[in-house]
């Protein structure tokens, strides 16, 4: 486990899709979407299992496997019409409103774009992080 406490700097989406349509499949790319996760005051068992406790997240603990995660990128830019992916992970201790990461996914069309972002981010949550909410 990564064990730097620092918050990383956020990147510019702006700058990210700049280069992006500058690319050499610019051309072919017809669709951007870009995927934005925030620490949020809701605990993850009362947003996805219904389960209320009563307590709120304060922050969290927010780390990642660097191989994983270039695995899991390898993986989409191998699903029909995928042309750029971008991906950046905050680390350490977040607070409530602080950007945990970031996706961006180019493509050709809605359909191919949608199912690349849905999977990156899901493999992303599910098997290349390690999130520990602070209540």
């Amino acid at each position: 486990m990564i064990n730097e406490k620092k918050k990383k700097k956020a990147p510019s989406i702006d700058a990210w899709l700049k280069e992006a349509k500058a690319g050499l499949t610019a051309l072919q790319e017809g669709m951007f979407l870009v995927h934005n996760g925030v620490v949020r005051q809701t605990p993850k068992a009362k947003v996805r299992q219904g389960l209320d406790d009563g307590s709120l997240v304060k922050g969290m603990e927010f780390y990642y496997d660097a191989r994983k995660v270039e695995a899991a990128i390898a993986k989409t830019y191998k699903m029909d019409g995928i042309f750029d992916v971008k991906v950046w992970l905050n680390k350490g201790r977040l607070e409530v409103g602080d950007d945990i990461m970031y996706v961006l996914i180019g493509g050709d069309i809605r359909p191919h774009v949608i199912d690349a972002l849905q999977f990156l981010v899901g493999k992303i949550k599910t098997e290349c992080v390690t999130e520990i909410e602070q209540k």
